[in-house]
């Protein structure tokens, strides 16, 4: 029998209402924003009436129908909000590329060191990772402007991979330290060099941390806004950034709709990465937390 159900009734009661409460407060944003996003501004913020943003009283008015898409219309297409999603996905891809290429060779190099250098470099990582990426980027200006490198990809890339270098290196570290040393030593002794050994043993069996790990890279660049903001020109916004300019500023006037568009347009697909890969997240959570 589990040791859930060992538990009494009212402990499986108490826990079932408190997750079905947690689900409903981390859920509810979203879902409000999806239903919101095929209004029109004037019921989803509406003061008057909140039934409005239901209902869609004024968006039938406007439109003729209780449903619209005006707003991912105007965002993806009028105000091209393709562009960035395709700058995000190049940011993206990039990012988590070079910095898993880096990261995992340089994670098993450390985890296999018998240096005590290995421990203060990691000690380092995690204190240059805590620092405000808003301080980093702050450094980058000025060469960035001198050199004439400020707006481009592929700076905003390098920046991005140098904050987030530091925390891949210490997670795959403690992921390489929980495969035991004989896989190496076997797979070399059979006649494959320390990379063979490496490529084709230690990287199979470590997979799910590989993948959870690349899942944390993503959600940085994914997710970043001072980095992007303050080194893109506006030809080269990522999604982030293009959503924040919807919203408008006192001197200009956005469209809110737009940027509610847009915000449902970059969580769902966040949705399905984390169902697609939740096996391999779970595994690698575990592999990382359990000594092996």
């Amino acid at each position: 029998m589990s040791k859930l159900h060992k538990r009494p009734l009212s402990i499986r009661l108490l826990l079932g209402v408190f997750l079905c409460l947690w689900l409903l407060a981390a859920s509810f944003p979203f879902f409000w924003t999806l239903w919101g996003s095929f209004k029109v501004e004037a019921d989803f913020f509406s003061k008057s009436d909140w039934a409005y943003a239901i209902y869609g009283t004024r968006t039938l008015v406007e439109t003729g129908a209780s449903y619209t898409g005006d707003g991912f219309w105007g965002a993806w297409i009028q105000e091209e909000f393709w562009r960035a999603a395709l700058n995000s996905m190049i940011v993206v891809v990039s990012v988590v590329t070079i910095s898993l290429t880096f990261g995992t060779l340089g994670a098993y190099a450390l985890a296999r060191s018998g240096f005590r250098y290995a421990f203060w470099l990691l000690m380092m990582a995690l204190i240059f990772r805590a620092m405000p990426p808003i301080t980093l980027v702050s450094g980058y200006l000025l060469p960035f402007f001198q050199w004439n490198l400020w707006g481009h990809l592929s700076t905003t890339i390098l920046v991005l991979v140098a904050i987030n270098q530091p925390f891949t290196l210490w997670m795959l570290t403690s992921f390489f330290r929980n495969i035991p040393k004989d896989l190496d030593e076997s797979a070399m002794v059979d006649g494959c060099t320390r990379f063979q050994a490496f490529r084709h043993v230690i990287i199979p069996v470590m997979w799910p941390g590989v993948i959870t790990t690349g899942l944390f890279s993503f959600l940085l660049a994914y997710n970043d806004f001072a980095v992007t903001a303050m080194l893109l020109s506006k030809e080269n916004q990522t999604m982030i950034p293009k959503i924040a300019s919807f919203l408008g500023t006192t001197q200009t006037k956005g469209n809110v709709m737009f940027a509610v568009a847009a915000v449902v347009s970059v969580t769902a697909p966040l949705f399905v990465l984390i169902m697609f890969f939740q096996k391999q997240i779970v595994s690698g959570l575990t592999a990382g937390a359990v000594k092996g």
